[in-house]
């Protein structure tokens, strides 16, 4: 007797719906590696917001009052010492400006930082100015307002083979309420390679058509444009809606007949090369412009799309976060989502460098060929890619090649993809024609030749091309021996080695930012700011700016936002400087590695939330044991802050038992017509604690006695703030 077993998947071509129980466990593994990134060590150019740029030399033990407590300690030019309390790590930063070029170490006390800060923020401000006008024109503009979701439209949504990840969940939920809103959506979506954007893209383009309107999905790559046309082809074949594509690819008779047809409005998404944007293409109706790795495209490409999108709804999808394209989100011109949960069942994909090695080649092809697979080589070379295809078969005999790259013509570059896709060939020898969006689940080899050539987020692409499906997936890049190599060549391998988990496009983007600079927003003026100031300044800076343009010039934009911020506390500061002589800190017997504890203090300084510092709490004990009480105070130094912030109190000081807050130093500030500032009052008036304010040059203060640790500090702050 003999048996055939099958799968269920086999049988109904159905993928099984894996439940995401462990999607947290993803979340909180990113947020620790995006950490990683900005870890400190001795000798690292830092950034310090009240005093420039100096040299992290470390932690060190000081003694205040007689108790012992952990500060960093940073080198300034003539070897002058600042230490740096850990409440106040939020203000230090690694210097990230163009690499290559020490920045300037500045003098402490002398005002020359103040100065390039107040300098910089005027020149920035009129930047920002263009932004918020983009943001305004855009708010007053009225789109077209889409129904909500029809019958077909949940179908379509059900029969997605996977289950949705949380993060694609709430990214669908945003773009069809963008899409809903009568203001045309402008959104950003960005996640990394295979995270699911596709999947997002095709229920918007959906949701258009069902409100007869057309959809525009604009591509990098005519490889891309064909791939999405399969794509969306398959996943829409049982719907009413007709989908075409335009590019080099096909014979000038088809591309005609596909303009016609536009026209008249009997093609609902059209799918297209930079060709989508030509003169001569004309919508019946375009309700819906989808943007697909938009970095790729030129500054006028860039130009017609604005003209473009006018009132149409526009949704860009992008996989490597450069900051510069993720500026406009982060400054509100565009809406942004995030989609940072991997698809279940993936494996990170092995990432290995190696010197061109044919034994190398010949054992990754055979592994990969015996279990089934197949292969991509990139060799970005047209000249002799062929010898490169002689050199595989004299390598590895036996396996069937095929070689495709951007000079072909476009019926035969399909023709080729279409074999490969449908598992004709072993191996695929390519130029980076393949590099966006190509989803092939039964490739998960790829060899990446001369791997020192290529941009960091390019090889971070190319590497997204395998693993795909749930077998494991493994990078080969082939490079000269790295002494012959230039230093940001190395660091751009080590860096794409390093970071081969799942979800690493934040910290490739990162990484990329440190390795070749910052790059502009708007105009080449703004890279000399980022080399002056160091990135994380510069963002501080824009962020200021941005704000007190809102306050002053563009109050009425932002009227409806300010309405909203009324209902909930309102921070009149975005600092207070916590002075203490208590021991509050983790001791060395607790966590021994010096940069490890740098790592928490960072991490706890940032926390924003109550919830977040349990979690962080609950892990500390799992590591390291019982949290000793120094380290206990240093949990609620945190909330202290907090508090403090919302009562306008810019300085704090706990020492030798005694309480001292100083409020807002600025008098004509809105605080003192607040209702925090109200609080404060009728605190004096009933005094449940004896205090005493006081004024003293021009500055109002607040003291109480026998006040002897941080969690009384917090009790005090939490009675004013509930009354």
């Amino acid at each position: 007797m003999r048996i055939s077993c099958y799968t269920d998947h086999q049988i109904f071509d159905r993928h099984h719906k894996f439940k995401l129980k462990n999607a947290t466990v993803h979340k909180a593994k990113e947020t620790v590696t995006l950490k990683e990134i900005n870890r400190l060590h001795p000798g690292d150019f830092i950034v310090h917001s009240d005093h420039g740029i100096g040299r992290f030399g470390g932690l060190q033990r000081i003694e205040t009052n007689g108790k012992s407590q952990e500060v960093i300690r940073l080198v300034y030019k003539d070897d002058d010492i600042l230490f740096v309390s850990l409440h106040s790590l939020h203000k230090i930063s690694k210097y990230k400006g163009k690499d290559g070029s020490a920045p300037k170490i500045y003098k402490l006390g002398t005002g020359a930082w103040q100065k390039l800060k107040d300098k910089t923020k005027s020149k920035i401000k009129d930047i920002a100015k263009d932004l918020i006008l983009l943001y305004s024109k855009r708010k007053a503009e009225r789109g077209f307002q889409f129904s909500p979701d029809s019958f077909m439209q949940q179908e379509l949504e059900a029969s997605f083979i996977y289950e949705d990840t949380p993060d694609q969940v709430k990214a669908t939920k945003s773009v069809k309420e963008g899409m809903e809103s009568a203001i045309p959506m402008d959104r950003l979506v960005c996640g990394d390679v295979g995270f699911g954007k596709t999947e997002i893209a095709i229920r918007a383009a959906f949701k258009a058509v069902a409100d007869d309107k057309q959809v525009a999905i604009l591509v990098p790559t005519t490889i891309l444009a064909f791939q999405h046309f399969k794509t969306f082809s398959d996943r829409l074949k049982d719907f009413p809606c007709t989908i075409d594509y335009i590019s080099r690819m096909r014979k000038p008779k088809d591309q005609k007949e596909t303009l016609k047809n536009l026209k008249a409005g009997k093609v609902d998404i059209l799918i297209g090369t930079h060709r989508i944007i030509g003169k001569d293409i004309q919508f019946k109706d375009l309700g819906l412009l989808i943007v697909d790795e938009e970095q790729k495209f030129g500054v006028s490409v860039k130009e017609k799309l604005k003209q473009m999108k006018v009132n149409v709804d526009t949704l860009t999808l992008t996989a490597t976060p450069i900051p510069r394209t993720l500026q406009f989100s982060l400054m509100g011109a565009r809406d942004l989502s995030i989609i940072n949960t991997p698809p279940p069942n993936r494996y990170p994909i092995a990432t290995e460098i190696h010197n061109f090695n044919e034994d190398i080649i010949r054992e990754a092809i055979t592994y990969e060929v015996e279990r089934n697979g197949q292969v991509f080589f990139i060799h970005n070379r047209v000249q002799n890619i062929h010898e490169v295809e002689a050199m595989l078969h004299r390598a590895v005999p036996g396996i069937s090649t095929i070689v495709a790259h951007g000079q072909m013509d476009g019926p035969k570059l399909e023709k080729i993809m279409l074999e490969f896709i449908r598992g004709d060939y072993d191996v695929l020898i390519a130029t980076t024609i393949i590099e966006s969006g190509l989803d092939i689940p039964n490739a998960n080899t790829i060899i990446i030749n001369n791997g020192q050539n290529f941009g960091l987020s390019e090889l971070h692409q190319l590497r997204g091309r395998v693993g795909r499906s749930n077998k494991k997936a493994f990078c080969y890049l082939l490079t000269p021996p790295m002494e012959s190599m230039t230093q940001e060549a190395r660091q751009r391998l080590n860096a794409i080695e390093s970071f081969s988990e799942l979800g690493s496009g934040f910290n490739i983007a990162m990484q990329d930012l440190d390795i070749r600079g910052a790059g502009n927003l708007l105009g080449g003026e703004q890279s000399g700011f980022i080399s002056d100031i160091g990135y994380e300044t510069y963002q501080r800076i824009l962020n200021e700016a941005i704000l007190e343009l809102k306050e002053t010039e563009f109050k009425d934009v932002f009227a409806e936002e300010k309405a909203q911020e009324e209902i909930e506390i309102k921070r009149f500061i975005t600092d207070c400087q916590i002075d203490t002589d208590l021991e509050i800190l983790f001791p060395e017997s607790y966590i021994e590695s010096i940069s490890e504890r740098i790592r928490l203090y960072r991490e706890l300084d940032n926390i924003q939330k109550e919830e977040e510092i349990d979690v962080f709490a609950s892990q500390l004990k799992d590591r390291f044991g019982e949290i000793p009480e120094a380290s206990i105070e240093l949990l609620n130094v945190v909330q202290l802050r907090w508090f403090a912030l919302d009562l306008g109190i810019e300085k704090l000081i706990l020492k030798s038992g005694k309480l001292v807050l100083y409020f807002i130093s600025d008098q004509s500030s809105a605080f003192y017509q607040s209702a925090q500032f109200s609080k404060v009052l009728q605190f004096l008036q009933t005094q449940p604690i004896p205090c005493k304010m006081k004024e003293a040059k021009n500055r109002l203060s607040l003291s109480f006695d026998k006040i002897n640790n941080i969690k009384k500090a917090s009790e005090i702050l939490t009675l004013i703030n509930t009354l």
